[in-house]
């Protein structure tokens, strides 16, 4: 799977998609217009520690619903994340069985390299 998962109204997510030059077999998902599915969900699971890694606590929903004071499991990130696009870490970018989560400068740098091998 080559998937990029990101958000269109976002301008880091912008920025860092202009600056991987994609090959053109990467899949564009844009997460507010075509939900994440759960297969997908579990697939980016399958290639990472938890779900809490793929869990946005950045997400403005995340203080407004208090999930910061509350002890939340592996499931429940889940759910949220199933359950609110915004609860998605972005970009993801999944490219021959490896998963880029976030956009920190060492990841996007990772992405790149793997990208351009």
């Amino acid at each position: 799977m080559k998937t990029l998962f990101y958000l269109s109204t976002c301008d880091t997510c912008k920025r860092i998609i202009n600056s991987l030059d994609l090959p053109e077999d990467i899949k564009l998902q844009d997460i507010k217009t075509e939900a994440i599915t759960a297969p997908q969900l579990e697939d980016m699971r399958e290639l990472t520690t938890s779900y809490e890694s793929l869990f946005s606590k950045r997400a403005r929903l995340y203080k407004e619903l208090g999930l910061k004071d509350k002890s939340l499991s592996d499931d429940d990130y889940k759910n949220y994340i199933l359950e609110h696009y915004t609860f998605l870490k972005r970009p993801v970018l999944i490219f021959n069985n490896n998963i880029f989560i976030g956009n920190s400068k060492k990841v996007v740098e990772a992405a790149k390299k793997a990208i351009h091998e």
